[in-house]
């Protein structure tokens, strides 16, 4: 291996790996930044350089060059729950070879955390933001508007996006799903809810209008919390809907942990299901389809929402942002046993898609 070419003493430079590579400092800067755009031989050549001089791109520097960093800020409101681990897959995966790098914040459902990290992560010069939700406090909504880059508001949709966004409409999916119960004979019908969050309170909304509409809604029959959501939680709230309103026929839950613990509670107290009780959840994270009676829930595109966020932040820099700055990739109810008193599940269509597990 040749000796290491070093300027006394100080760090290798993109014009050290191009001399050492045979090539000019701007094919090392797009292989680096666009490595599709170069030959596969040429990038050997650059990456065996770059190996023997232990180069490291200087991001600062490259900063004040482009005013710009390769960097995209993601702010999630949290890193534990499945959802947002599917979205940041999806992101993930997007990136594919790019030299961008993932920025990321957990915000842990608070806007003013959410303001405090926008501006950490704006100090940085990102290339693009992606944020969770649409509901910024109105300083965060200033950061976003006066970033200077493209940002995708993600999991939902609304009227007025700050750039770009894409998700789906929860009021419409809570809605839907109550549709689906009443039509399947339950008439007290509960609505439990955890940490309720912006996006759960707009499904409390579908319930509720849903349920107005049909001359059922009873306010003893909403069970909410503001603590975190988890699969023991269910079972104490399901108990407790049930000490309010004894009759109680089915529950929506608001998410999928707390479904399954409903379910664990019917079993433990012999209530049956779908008979008894009907049981929906919401996301349609994988225990759904294979917990015994299988459970009803709302399928949310989690990975498409981060694929397509990603893809949309990427097309904008490299200036061709998409016509449509809003995409609606809609939800699918999938109807399962906790649902279906018949016994046989019945496909309900949401947003053109239908299906029955």
């Amino acid at each position: 291996m040749k000796p290491r070419s070093r300027r006394s003493g100080g760090r290798p430079t993109i014009a050290d790996v191009a001399r050492r590579a045979g090539v000019g400092a701007i094919t090392v800067s797009r292989a680096l930044r666009e490595p599709n755009r170069v030959s596969v031989e040429l990038r050997r050549q650059i990456t065996a350089a770059i190996d023997e001089l232990g180069y490291v791109p200087d991001r600062n520097a490259r900063a004040l060059a482009s005013a710009r960093a390769d960097i995209i800020g993601v702010l999630v409101p949290s890193l534990t729950n499945n959802v947002f681990a599917e979205v940041m897959r999806g992101i993930y995966d997007g990136l594919g070879s790019s030299s961008l790098q993932v920025l990321l914040g957990d915000t842990h459902y608070s806007g003013m955390e959410e303001e405090r990290l926008l501006r950490v992560f704006l100090g940085q010069r990102p290339s693009a933001l992606i944020v969770s939700g649409i509901d910024q406090t109105p300083g965060a909504r200033v950061l976003l508007e006066n970033a200077g880059c493209p940002v995708v508001q993600i999991m939902e949709i609304g009227p007025d996006p700050v750039d770009m966004m894409v998700g789906f409409s929860h009021f419409d999916g809570g809605r839907e799903l109550t549709r689906h119960m009443l039509e399947a004979g339950y008439r007290k019908v509960g609505f439990l809810g955890a940490r309720m969050d912006p996006r759960s309170q707009r499904r409390l909304a579908g319930y509720r209008a849903v349920m107005e509409e049909a001359g059922l809604f009873d306010a003893r029959l909403v069970t909410t919390t503001s603590l975190p959501s988890s699969v023991t939680l269910g079972r104490e709230m399901f108990r407790d809907a049930l000490g309010c309103v004894p009759d109680l026929d089915a529950v929506f839950c608001n998410n999928d942990d707390l479904a399954l613990g409903v379910l664990f509670e019917c079993h433990r107290a012999a209530l049956s299901v779908p008979g008894a009780i009907g049981i929906a959840g919401f996301n349609d994270l994988e225990m759904m389809k294979v917990a015994w009676p299988s459970i009803t829930s709302v399928r949310t595109y989690r990975y498409e929402i981060g694929r397509r966020a990603i893809d949309m932040a990427r097309a904008a820099i490299a200036g061709d942002r998409p016509d449509d700055g809003v995409v609606d990739l809609g939800f699918m109810l999938q109807v399962r046993e906790s649902t279906s008193r018949t016994g046989r599940d019945k496909p309900v269509i949401s947003k053109g898609r239908v299906r029955a597990v």
